[in-house]
């Protein structure tokens, strides 16, 4: 019997009501499950589809404190930030390292306003600063950002922040919730609230692979969906003001002669209001993001053709030359569940959370950014506690190291391996067992098939999508060799879960027609 198979058996039992219950399996639900756990409550996470399968997975891959925000003169979010920003280095360094990225200036006006207030943004870091930000001079500037347009440039501002791989990191939240013993299941929906006496004791859940219905009670149950929460919300059947403004940010990933070396490029301001960043990842360099405001939640998001244009226009504008439709290896995008604040432009509106609590006592989160995960998690699980009667215990995740942290020295031969910290060695020991799972996936891609079924075994991957989007980092990277190398995909992981060639045909055909979103078009 598969792991998850036997979670669901204990899912479906006669368990005693659990402490807490999450719906939802991106970063906040993760972050949340992993303080509800930390803390000794008995705690379980459904997810409807693939952990961070949304908007977690999608970002533009930076912990950063935010310098648009110290723009807009919110400190007080921006100190919470670089201070959880310093926090996932010390407690995941394998996943989290820092970055030099360079604003450049183009005139002589920009040298000392962005010099200034990037010495503003590293104080406020205080004993977590990744380091000192300093004023470069042109020849400086230039050698570090090769390719960056010269014309005019007088010079630019080197700073510090973080970046990290966002579907790995959750990967991680994952496996740490499951070492502080909690639970936790993907491709299990939320259909409706049970309430008795007025207020929500659990769910009505659905298993989408096997299709069976079950209950799962809970002493507090905690709505983290991100920009689906008022989905959730309306289960509850009251009347509710609309709660959230949903913006789009959009992603080219270009090959890095684009922008050849290791530091990062950013724009302070563009036409959207937002900033744009040009960030070397994995072998790639993701350019990004947009800002468009858009109706409707899709599970599968597509760049809107003004997103396009926008980003070739100012891939142009900074790097000498718009791509060329061949050399774009893939398009992605996400949502941002932002509160909504009167009619403020999507790009203007805050990245703080809201924490509400429902008369039936259902705790909804929403708003936030990748960076403030754990302190989202933290403040749900106060109000949750006191809301529903739990014991009281202090949140102990600030020190919190997560699965995969480890002193020792690892024997990575990539950035890619060394997000795996203590799990390479049992990663690497699959090839010794096996001499063929030592093949590349691709030869364009750093993966190795030993990574597909170490991500059926112990990441909880079920489908060929799982794999090569989010265990992997594939579909992203590299989207036309993703769909070169789904066949082998999908024949590993039909052999690892004991799966039909039915269903390895339906899953590889799923999985080809979400890919084709990520292939650019005009």
């Amino acid at each position: 019997m598969s792991k998850r198979n036997e979670l669901l058996k204990e899912l479906g039992g006669n368990a005693p009501p659990w402490d807490v219950l999450v719906i939802g399996g991106g970063a906040t639900g993760l972050g949340t499950a992993v303080e509800a756990a930390s803390r000794g409550y008995r705690t379980l996470l459904v997810e409807r589809a693939d952990f961070a399968k949304e908007t977690s997975s999608r970002s533009t891959k930076l912990v950063h404190g935010g310098v648009r925000y110290l723009q807009q003169m919110n400190v007080t979010l921006v100190l919470d930030a670089l201070r959880e920003r310093g926090l996932m280095l010390r407690n995941a360094p394998h996943l989290v390292h820092d970055l030099n990225f360079i604003i450049p200036a183009y005139s002589y006006f920009s040298l000392p306003y962005y010099g200034i207030g990037l010495k503003v943004y590293e104080r406020l870091s205080g004993k977590l600063s990744f380091g000192h930000s300093q004023v470069l001079s042109r020849k400086a500037a230039l050698e570090e950002l090769p390719g960056v347009k010269s014309e005019g440039l007088r010079g630019g501002i080197l700073y510090h922040d973080g970046q990290f791989d966002d579907a790995r990191y959750a990967i991680a939240l994952l496996r740490t919730l499951e070492d502080l013993g909690g639970t936790a299941v993907n491709y299990v929906a939320a259909t409706g609230l049970i309430e008795r006496d007025g207020k929500v004791i659990g769910i009505q859940a659905h298993d989408q692979e096997s299709g069976a219905d079950f209950e799962l009670q809970a002493r507090a149950v905690v709505n983290a969906t991100g920009v689906h929460v008022e989905q959730i919300i309306d289960m509850d059947g009251k009347p509710h003001k609309s709660l959230l403004a949903v913006s789009q940010g959009s992603h080219f990933v270009l090959p890095r002669s684009f922008l050849p070396g290791n530091t990062a490029l950013m724009i302070p301001k563009t036409a959207d209001g937002r900033v744009l960043f040009a960030i070397p990842w994995h072998g790639a360099l993701i350019v990004g993001t947009t800002d468009v405001p858009v109706d409707s939640s899709s599970p599968e998001p597509r760049a809107l053709p003004e997103e396009k244009a926008f980003l070739r226009d100012h891939i142009a504008k900074y790097m000498g030359h718009a791509p060329r439709p061949e050399e774009i290896l893939s398009v992605y995008s996400g949502l941002r569940p932002l509160v909504r604040k009167g009619h403020a432009k999507t790009s203007k509106l805050s990245r703080d959370h809201t924490i509400l609590v429902s008369p039936s006592g259902l705790v909804t989160v929403t708003g936030g950014k990748w960076t403030t995960y754990r302190r989202m998690g933290q403040d749900t699980i106060d109000r949750a506690a006191q809301a529903t009667g739990l014991p009281k215990s202090p949140s102990r995740t600030a020190d919190l190291k997560l699965h995969g942290w480890t002193s020792e020295q690892t024997t990575a031969t990539s950035t890619w391996e060394s997000e795996y910290g203590s799990d390479l060695p049992g990663v690497q020991a699959l090839s010794s067992q096996d001499a063929s799972l030592d093949a590349l996936l691709h030869p364009r891609l750093p993966f190795r098939l030993r990574e597909v079924v170490w991500a059926a075994r112990h990441e909880m991957a079920r489908t060929v999508e799982d794999v090569l989007a989010r265990r992997t980092r594939a579909l992203l990277l590299d989207a036309r060799a993703a769909i070169e190398a789904a066949p082998a995909v999908a024949d590993l992981l039909a052999r690892e879960l004991g799966r039909s060639d039915e269903w390895k045909l339906n899953d590889l055909a799923k999985f080809l027609e979400t890919a084709k979103g990520y292939l650019y078009t005009e």
